[in-house]
């Protein structure tokens, strides 16, 4: 007798499956991991591979988190693309394309819960704003989590 599969939280990325991001009925499974290590998996529906990081703003990117998260903290303390730029000691051209990826990563989430959940967009802004008056009482690790999303543009 086969053991049970482990439950994982990939979703299938590929538009054209019928499970796409969807957790019911999904069929996925681990399948090694790539060059850098990234775990991958394989939907059996589609069969399709697909990164762990896809669908995140880390997908396709050479930084380590350890990096990314430095850089995320010194963007949302509102230091200049330059000044982060030294203190990282990344290309500017890096941290500019960093920022519009988070950014655009930020507009999605916000599509997402404007299309997919049927909030307007003024329940949006009241949601990020709750979310920010409420930091205050959440854990350091939390905050910064909160930060990295909430950072970006909101369509009005």
């Amino acid at each position: 007798m086969a053991r049970p599969r482990a439950k994982n939280k990939a979703v299938c990325q590929n538009k054209t499956c019928n499970f796409y991001r969807r957790e019911e009925g999904k069929n996925i499974i681990k399948r090694g991991k790539n060059a850098s290590g990234t775990q991958m998996y394989k939907c059996l529906h589609c069969d399709r591979y697909l990164s762990e990081t896809k669908g995140t703003p880390m997908f396709r990117r050479r930084l380590s988190q350890q990096k990314v998260r430095q850089l995320c903290e010194l963007l949302v303390e509102k230091n200049g693309i330059r000044s982060t730029s030294r203190l990282t000691k990344l290309n500017k051209n890096t941290v500019g394309a960093w920022l519009d990826n988070l950014a655009s990563h930020a507009s999605d989430i916000t599509d997402f819960l404007v299309n997919n959940l049927g909030l307007s967009t003024y329940e949006v802004n009241e949601f990020w704003t709750t979310v920010k008056k409420n930091k205050k009482t959440l854990s350091p690790k939390v905050r910064r989590e909160i930060m990295k999303a909430t950072h970006g543009r909101i369509p009005a």
